[in-house]
């Protein structure tokens, strides 16, 4: 195998014994793992194989797509627009967008939207996979759609939409792209390497990801192994995740130049650990000590307040969210403390902020896991408190 690379502050070989234990027992193919305490990065690891025939070496600066990780940095780009008074967390949407009007949806505030309330986690015009790319196409299909609950009352992970939901009123607001304005004000200030789009100069840096089809349990907790489609939650979920489907190869593919290319914010991100490991400890440290002029100490204290809480209608299990960050639970913790902050991302993708440390994390790889807790980033984060 390809060996393991980086620095790791000797306090912290624990994390390096897992992250090797993960290639030599866990079926590791490439990854990356990452930690910032106190503004410092103490670990910055990387290796194995950004390929499946493993002829190409996982490299300091590969990306991979990073998946619901987006919908943290979706809630971190609000929050600098909140913090610049372009638009508030009770902005009513359609007062920035008249079309989201349609269907009763005009006290929908961008609060609502980044709390998962909104009732808008699926559309029922029929989509097909290249859809997710055009940004007009999804913007409009979810202008027009009926919320599936009254917004405000219940919440359910907004798997696919959250990113153009909340993504829309900002570009409307600012007059740029969501990427051109997450990157203008923010990843180029901090200097670190996140992508709503990878640029096409980029491209070559880019890991594959397993291509696996979800296996059958997976769909089961979903939508239950003899879903009713006549109940309008389980069709609700169905659209979720089926309307449309992830193409697995091919021009529309998980690993194509599309797919890496396209701004699908919840979803199609691509970073790698040591950035997101500067992000969210940069935002620990800002709840902890430090200020910053980027973005304010109230809004982010805010953002990361419990707005929804409980039983998920989408996952059918307890879920917990701030303003696009995911908070620490019970069942799916983000280290020990009650404070922590950050997101999970599809098939054991983890970054989080701990500021009671304060310290950020990360762990990234392209071999996805189908657990609700993966096993791999369980031995980083146990291994990560164990040397504090």
């Amino acid at each position: 195998m390809a060996g393991i690379h980086g620095y790791c502050d000797q306090r912290f070989h624990r994390v390096r014994e897992a992250f090797a234990e993960n290639f030599a027992s866990r079926g590791e193919i490439g990854a990356c793992v990452a930690l910032v305490l106190e503004g410092k990065l103490v670990v910055d690891l990387w290796g194995g194989f950004a390929d499946f025939t493993q002829t190409r070496a996982w490299q300091q600066d590969t990306l991979v797509n990073v998946w619901s990780l987006g919908k943290a940095m979706t809630g971190l780009n609000l929050l600098h627009a909140v913090d610049q008074e372009l638009i508030s967390y009770e902005t009513p949407i359609a007062s920035v967008w008249p079309a989201f009007a349609a269907n009763n949806k005009a006290d929908i505030t961008l609060g609502t939207i980044l709390s998962h309330k909104a009732g808008l986690c699926a559309v029922e015009t029929p989509l097909q996979p290249a859809d997710f790319f055009n940004w007009q196409r999804m913007t409009s299909a979810l202008a027009a759609q009926k919320p599936f609950w009254t917004p405000g009352e219940y919440h359910g992970y907004h798997t696919n939409t959250l990113g153009f939901l909340a993504g829309e009123p900002l570009c409307r607001v600012s007059g740029e792209t969501f990427n051109g304005y997450f990157q203008r004000n923010l990843m180029q200030p901090l200097g670190t390497d996140f992508h709503f789009g990878v640029p096409e100069q980029d491209l070559h840096r880019v890991a594959d990801i397993a291509n696996a089809p979800r296996p059958p349990e997976f769909a089961n907790r979903i939508l239950g192994e003899n879903p009713d489609l006549n109940d309008p939650l389980t069709r609700m979920r169905q659209l979720v995740y089926q309307n449309p489907g992830f193409e697995q190869s091919g021009d529309n593919g998980l690993n194509s130049v599309n797919w890496r290319r396209s701004v699908f914010p919840s979803t199609a991100p691509h970073s790698n650990a040591r950035s997101i490991a500067t992000i969210f400890g940069w935002l620990a440290s800002i709840l902890n000590t430090q200020q910053s002029d980027i973005v304010s100490k109230d809004n982010l204290r805010l953002a990361t307040q419990i707005h929804a809480d409980g039983e998920d209608r989408v996952m059918q299990r307890p879920t917990r969210f701030g303003y696009g960050f995911q908070l620490t639970q019970p069942d799916r913790p983000l280290g020990p403390h009650s404070a922590t902050f950050g997101h999970y991302g599809n098939g054991g993708h983890l970054g989080f902020a701990d500021p009671d440390v304060p310290l950020g994390f990360s762990y990234n790889m392209n071999l996805h896991g189908f657990a609700w807790r993966d096993p791999r980033n369980i031995a980083l984060t146990d291994a990560v408190y164990d040397s504090l």
